[in-house]
């Protein structure tokens, strides 16, 4: 419960308290979610959520092949 709490908090940091998140745009949501990703946390030692999501991705990177024999011309 307290981890949602924080984030709420983080968010509303921004937006006033009785803003109704429908209203708001696609766009606008991803600035906002921009934000959230990128802003350093104590508990991943000062790193930001999406450089350990990108951490976890870099090494699936895997070497593309066409599985299909090519047609002979």
């Amino acid at each position: 419960k307290g981890g949602i709490e924080n984030a709420i908090g983080r968010m509303r940091r921004t937006l006033p308290r009785k803003t109704d998140l429908a209203t708001l745009s696609p766009p606008e949501l991803d600035v906002l979610v921009a934000a959230y990703n990128h802003t350093p946390r104590k508990c991943l030692g000062f790193r930001t959520p999406a450089e350990i999501f990108r951490g976890f991705l870099e090494p699936l990177h895997f070497k593309r092949e066409c599985t299909f024999p090519r047609a002979r011309e």
